[in-house]
């Protein structure tokens, strides 16, 4: 189903309640606690699907716990050039390189703000839980990304429940640089000053790729406890094509791009693993990468994660994973 026919179909109470049937499990055991927020549930998804908040009450009927919304980035920008996504059926996969294309956080900003006053007084015992992940403008020189990031961040404050900081994309050239300790020290740092000023403080989350080495990630581990970060989102896409059963030649044609599904199930879940180890369960996980089923939730949780998110998974499972995950747990 098309995010504009589910629109339609959920532009009434009636509507919203029929969908909800269907694809919402609505056990409370489900109830999920997380950096002192409660979530109806502990699936999400994950960013980049609904990049500009244009579908939050469609994802909220379908029964996700959770939306991240974005890469924010502070002006709008068209993204690389199209075609920029593909399927790889055969591996469950998916290859994007759409380049943080969004309507920039302006019009993100005022978007999310009519939503919030539409939803203000509905009473709804959990309420959805909107992520905000931001990153930088391509024009911007990592020198200046911090300005970018901080942009994003004081723009979007009031309005989201969390922030994910992304610095992991493939699709950005020298995004993934950033990640590198002292680049990233300099953003998150300033983050939380700017964060320790406000009337509520918001969680601030490190979204970090799966292709870091095991000292990159030593790195990771030490720096979010320096900082006093909030939590990682594990992982992102990777640019590593080994064992694909889609040929070569194919992967050739398409180029470029982050891969993302079921290649990254094994990886994500690893380096989740190791960093719930190396700190004793001291820093909150979300997990993602690979998630089709509640075997592959579950498989999240045991090796660390609180929270999971969807994506790949969502496009070849279709509007029920929600349900049939949350069934699962």
């Amino acid at each position: 189903m098309a995010m504009n026919q589910l629109k339609l179909l959920t532009a009434t109470s009636a509507g919203k309640a029929l969908v909800s049937s269907f694809t919402h499990s609505k056990n409370p055991s489900l109830e999920t606690r997380f950096l002192n927020m409660a979530f109806k549930n502990p699936v999400g998804l994950g960013a980049g699907f609904d990049k500009n908040a244009k579908y939050l009450n469609e994802l909220e009927a379908l029964g996700f716990g959770f939306v991240e919304i974005g890469t924010v980035t502070p002006l709008a920008q068209d993204g690389n050039p199209q075609p920029r996504l593909f399927r790889l059926p055969a591996d469950k996969a998916l290859i994007n390189r759409m380049g943080f294309n969004n309507e920039g956080a302006d019009v993100i900003t005022e978007r999310l703000r009519l939503w919030r006053e539409k939803k203000a007084g509905s009473n709804e015992k959990y309420p959805l839980i909107i992520g905000g992940n931001i990153g930088k403008n391509k024009v911007t020189p990592n020198e200046d990304a911090w300005k970018d990031y901080a942009t994003c961040f004081n723009k979007l404050h009031h309005y989201v429940d969390y922030f994910v900081v992304n610095v992991s994309s493939p699709n950005t050239p020298g995004l993934r640089e950033l990640q590198e300790k002292e680049s990233l020290r300099k953003i998150i740092w300033n983050l939380a000053m700017i964060n320790n000023g406000k009337a509520v403080a918001k969680p601030i989350l490190l979204k970090i790729a799966p292709d870091l080495t095991q000292s990159q990630i030593d790195d990771v581990i030490e720096l979010a406890a320096e900082v006093k970060l909030d939590g990682l989102v594990i992982c992102n896409t990777t640019i590593d094509r080994n064992g694909l059963n889609t040929p070569v030649a194919e992967q050739e044609k398409i180029g470029a791009g982050g891969l993302s599904g079921k290649p990254v199930r094994a990886k994500s879940t690893g380096i989740i693993e190791y960093v719930h180890k190396q700190t004793g369960g001291g820093i909150p996980i979300i997990g993602s990468g690979g998630i089709f089923t509640g075997v592959d939730a579950k498989e999240k949780m045991a090796a660390g994660a609180s929270l999971v998110q969807v994506w790949t998974g969502f496009i070849y499972q279709g509007p029920g994973i929600v349900k049939q995950i949350c069934d699962s747990l």
